[in-house]
């Protein structure tokens, strides 16, 4: 099971990275579930990603328990509105745009209704 872990953590880490600058990909899911593998399996990786560049997102969620409202309506916002630049402007192709919608509504239905919200 460790090295399953392991290996889903770093597939985790991947997609929440590719999430950063995708839109419709959220970033936070995937970070929290990287965190959770590496927890389950590795401690010298976990101590990595808390420290990585993706570790604000694992230690802001631990401190309020989620994401603020403020917060989650900002990503839900910004994932909405390079979804909608990305498909009007720049993918012209219909099943690519189809699939790129998909995803960025999946992405807003997680953060808006999937991630906790912040005690704090």
């Amino acid at each position: 099971m460790r090295a399953f872990y392991i290996i889903l953590g770093c597939i985790a880490v991947v997609l929440g990275t590719i999430g950063i600058f995708v839109p419709g990909l959220p970033t936070t899911p995937f970070v929290l579930l990287a965190s959770w593998c590496f927890y389950r399996s590795s401690p010298r990786l976990q101590a990595w990603l808390l420290q990585s560049f993706l570790g604000k997102y694992i230690r802001e969620y631990r401190d309020k328990g989620g994401l603020p409202l403020r917060k989650r309506i900002y990503i839900i916002l910004l994932m909405a509105t390079m979804v909608a630049i990305s498909t009007i402007f720049f993918i012209k192709t219909l099943p690519i745009r189809i699939i790129v919608w998909v995803a960025g509504v999946i992405g807003c239905v997680v953060v808006g209704f999937v991630v906790p919200k912040a005690n704090r």
